[in-house]
């Protein structure tokens, strides 16, 4: 453990309940008191992690003295105190950890010296898709189906779950990362039974990086925490501080409450919307004032869950009674809600209604304006209210949706995060795309209409444009909240009574986030009423949230494809940008979970929820939504007769053990991992094939060529993409000879832990425009110098056949959209020694030093245009050769068959860190030799 420096005097003792811990005082640091809450959580990282090298007394001083109207402020270290992952963007993180192991036995070391040095915690949330539905076998077909299609990945991580330390698997079926985070994992304030410089063990702000876009779900509960990509959490595993920049705070007042009616999802379509007109992209948001207290604890979950929608870094609920009522009610023991608010109220993290920090600019919202809504068809940003849906809609489908063409900014980077919810890179993404603006005037509306003649079940009926194909209720956003949940299940019993049911070309699913869900609505009674109406169990996972929402009822399908019907999905998610919901769905809304029920009973957007009938009764007579809707007594009634903390004691107890399938997978107790040569989803990773005990000195880079040619705003998903594997593509051929079939394929994000994969997908996005290859879209270039067109991924192989090195020259913001790791780890695999571009997304640029790739920049004003480059030059950088430290600028010649042009280039490796990870080849490589350095060391 690294020896804090102190050098404020900031060590001192917390005693709660007969026991004692060591904590490091704010308030013996000058001008805390000021600070928001989001950046005291920062301060006390830095008091507690200085080493006087990494973290240094100048890095506190400098976020003490933060200037709230600076557009940033200083470049601090951040040390988390532990890591969540999904299995999407979690597995290569543990491949890469198994990787190093072997290497580590291959060196003579002990591989049991390779562990995750914070707590690392996966859940598995992200695979099970929602085939079956509308029967109480549902959720058992879709379980075996998702272990049939992911058993290889799902066999890696159940070894992971015993062979390594501080590594913990939520196995498929429990729950949604985010949910389980907020119920069960998160500390709030962690107590860490490590001895520090006292001799007490530490009691410090729960902090976390995720490998999930919707991290700052926990935020509601006080606990700072936020996206990154795959290699800043495999770094932070392994001990390695974050860099980051200290932004702006935006702070926003609340007063009012609620009004009765408006649910946790009316909430947050507000704010979202509110903040995006705002613009708050890569700020913290924090909620301070009267009207916290009114909000529920599953509210700022939901809101905290939604701030990659309006671009926040997190959306943070400071520490209060609220908070404690919580963690009492998810069975936290008494002792640790004793420690959480000793430490709070100790350190000025407690919220005071009264008390109101320097922010960088401060917002007032009133909880009262909030009115039922709904969002879409397009953009989680564009809020409905309800009682205007049905004019709105009507005039979507006869004007459009009046949402740009082509999304930018902060709307593209969101969108690209599909379907494995790669968190977001704010460096660089501007807010470009405001909400539309829904308030105009009412005018009459005729819906445009096409009614298509299908016979569902022997049932004959009609579909036709703004029906409703797709009622979900799915995604953490809402199912944590037992308030939002057990309206639905209140409504559906209501609805049952009156005799109502869905309409029949609706496909209806439940997929909460958590089995607590499932526990209480059958402790409430209501699952047989939500069954009835076809929102049996499909899932515990995202499902539908990220696209897994499975097909169509075949004859919907049918008749929606041959006469191009604009139909709808209604969900209870966080993002519904066209095509990622499912591919036949044109609409796509963001709903409370009554409201997904109410639309699955009218069966159709036109209609007017607020007066129109969702049906008639068994007597003929109309059944309005007013007559079935709960009230919020009513709702808190039963929120507070079922939802009880045993339930959540009980859940959790076993909640690494998995089902029958889980505990079924073959394992080893072994402390080196079996590959499987055969397998197509999980291969080692060849990072330390040839890896030398020592890193070699720096080299120039020769005679290289480049392999592709790019312009402005390249995103990791042009980089990288997570999507679909078209069949005549490098990855699919790849698939095809290693016998998969095309409906088995997948997409790119479920196969992140092969790299053979993963390396024939780089630079292979249908959208990516590669100037070697004028014309032509795809992942394409020409090899050199003989000019033949190829794919990227074979003109890489046949350049390192001949020892060729490759370079990417780019435009500015390259890199910019998602923290996509493979997106790095691609290009370095594809033999690229060198990114030569205007500008670079921060994290993307870390990421590629990570890696060992050289960011090259030019110099101010100049470009690849204004040199006269084409990309058919061979290039040269010199300057490293020779030197004990990376230079701040190389020589970069290129000689083509007009001449020779030579220009200096910015080496943007900006830090100590990313100096010694570069020198090593990689942060994997340089942290595999600090740890066979240690160990000679210790045995010496």
């Amino acid at each position: 453990m690294t020896v804090t420096r102190n050098s404020f005097d900031a060590r001192a003792e917390l005693k709660v309940g007969g026991r004692r811990y060591e904590i490091f005082r704010l308030d013996h640091v000058q001008g805390t008191a000021r600070l928001p809450y989001s950046l005291k959580v920062l301060l006390e990282n830095l008091l507690r992690c200085e080493d006087g090298t990494v973290v240094t007394a100048d890095q506190i001083t400098a976020l003490t003295s933060w200037d709230p109207a600076a557009h940033h402020g200083a470049e601090i270290q951040f040390t988390p105190a532990r890591v969540l992952m999904q299995d999407f963007t979690g597995v290569p993180c543990v491949v890469d950890l198994v990787a190093m192991r072997d290497a580590m036995a291959t060196f003579g070391g002990d591989p049991q010296r390779i562990n995750p040095l914070i707590p690392a915690e996966l859940v598995i949330d992200h695979s099970v898709i929602a085939d079956a539905f509308g029967s109480p076998d549902a959720f058992r077909v879709n379980a075996d189906l998702e272990f049939s299609r992911n058993q290889e990945r799902y066999q890696l991580l159940r070894w992971g779950q015993q062979a390594f330390d501080d590594f913990v698997v939520v196995p498929p079926g429990t729950g949604i990362c985010h949910q389980v985070n907020l119920e069960y994992l998160a500390r709030v304030v962690f107590t860490r039974e490590i001895l520090g410089g006292s001799g007490l063990p530490q009691a410090y702000p729960d902090t976390l990086v995720g490998t999930d876009s919707h991290t700052p779900m926990v935020n509601g509960l006080g606990v700072l925490g936020w996206g990154v990509g795959g290699i800043e959490a495999e770094a932070a595993m392994l001990g390695q501080p974050m860099s980051m920049l200290v932004p702006q705070v935006l702070g926003i007042k609340l007063t009012g409450a609620l009004p009765d009616g408006a649910t946790a999802t009316d909430l947050v379509l507000t704010v979202a919307q509110l903040l995006r007109h705002k613009g708050v992209v890569g700020k913290m948001v924090e909620f301070y004032g009267p009207g916290v207290a009114n909000v529920p604890l599953a509210n700022r979950a939901t809101i905290g869950n939604m701030s990659p929608e309006y671009g926040s870094t997190s959306a943070i609920f400071p520490i209060d009674e609220e908070t404690l009522r919580y963690l009492r009610l998810t069975g936290r023991s008494t002792e640790h809600v004793a420690v959480v608010e000793a430490y709070a109220k100790e350190q000025g993290l407690w919220h005071e209604p009264d008390h109101e920090p320097i922010y960088s600019e401060t917002v007032e919202f009133n909880l009262d304006a909030v009115v039922p809504s709904i969002a879409g068809p397009k953009r989680p940003q564009d809020r409905i209210a309800l009682s205007k849906a049905r004019r709105v809609i009507g005039q979507i489908l006869t004007e459009g949706s009046q949402v740009p063409a082509e999304l930018v900014g902060l709307d593209e980077a969101s969108a690209e995060s599909f379907p494995a919810s790669d968190p977001i890179a704010f460096g660089r993404i501007e807010d470009q795309q405001q909400p539309v603006d829904r308030s105009r005037p009412d005018a009459d509306v005729t819906w445009p209409t096409a009614p298509v003649p299908v016979t569902i079940d022997g049932r004959a009926t009609e579909l036709d444009h703004g029906h409703v194909v797709i009622a979900a209720i799915t995604s953490c956003t809402n199912t944590s909240n037992p308030s939002v949940m057990l309206a639905a299940g209140l409504l559906a019993k209501n609805a049952v009574a009156r005799g109502l049911t869905t309409r029949p070309w609706v496909k209806t699913s439940l997929a909460p986030g958590s089995r607590v869900v499932t526990d209480y609505y059958d402790e409430a009674g209501l699952t047989p009423y939500l069954n009835e109406l076809g929102f049996d169990l499909v899932g515990y996972g995202c499902t539908t949230c990220i696209g897994n929402s499975g097909p169509l009822i075949p004859e919907v399908s049918a008749a929606v494809t041959e006469h191009d019907l604009n139909v709808a999905a209604v969900l209870s998610g966080n993002r519904n940008f066209e095509g990622r919901i499912h591919a036949e769905t044109q609409m796509n809304f963001l709903a409370s979970p009554p409201l997904v029920i109410a639309y699955a009973l009218a069966g159709t957007m036109n209609t007017d929820l607020t007066s129109d009938p969702l049906g008639h009764d068994t007597d003929g007579e109309p059944v309005y939504l007013r007559d079935i809707w709960p009230s919020t007594d009513q709702v808190e009634a039963v929120v507070g007769q079922v939802v009880q903390a045993q339930m959540f004691t009980k859940g959790y107890s076993d909640v690494f053990a998995g089902d029958a399938n889980w505990r079924s997978l073959d394992m080893p107790s072994a402390e080196m991992f079996t590959w499987d040569d055969t397998s197509t989803y999980v291969r080692r990773p060849p990072y330390f094939e040839a890896m030398p005990r020592e890193p070699e000195p720096l080299r120039d880079i020769t005679a290289a060529r480049a392999l592709a040619v790019l312009g402005d705003s390249v995103t990791t998903d042009h980089i990288s993409p997570a999507g679909s594997i078209r069949k005549d593509s490098p990855a699919g051929q790849y698939l095809l000879d290693h016998g998969v079939s095309v409906r088995d394929f997948n997409s790119y994000g479920s196969r992140r832990g092969n790299h053979e994969v993963m390396i024939r997908g780089t630079f292979a996005n249908i959208r990516l425009h590669n100037q070697l290859v004028p014309g032509i879209e795809g992942g394409f270039t020409r090899h050199l110098p003989d000019g033949e067109q190829m794919s990227i991924f074979d003109a890489a192989t046949a350049y390192a056949a001949d020892g060729v090195p490759l370079l990417v020259l780019a435009g500015a913001e390259y890199g910019s959209g998602s923290s996509r790791d493979w997106a790095a780890k691609g290009t370095t695999l594809l033999g690229v020694r060198a990114v030569l571009a205007e500008s670079f997304e921060r994290i993307h640029r870390s990421n590629l030093i990570g890696m060992g790739v050289l960011p090259l920049q030019y110099s101010p004003g100049e470009s690849a245009r204004s040199l006269g480059l084409t990309g058919e030059e061979t290039f040269t950088v010199t300057g490293l050769a020779g030197a004990e430290t990376v230079p701040p600028e190389v020589t970069v010649r290129a000689d083509g068959e007009h001449g020779q042009t030579e220009f200096a280039a910015v080496v943007r490796i900006d830090t100590p860190a990313e100096q010694e990870y570069y020198r090593h080849g990689g942060i994997l490589q340089y942290v595999l030799r600090h740890l066979l350095t240690t160990a000679e060391v210790g045995t010496s």
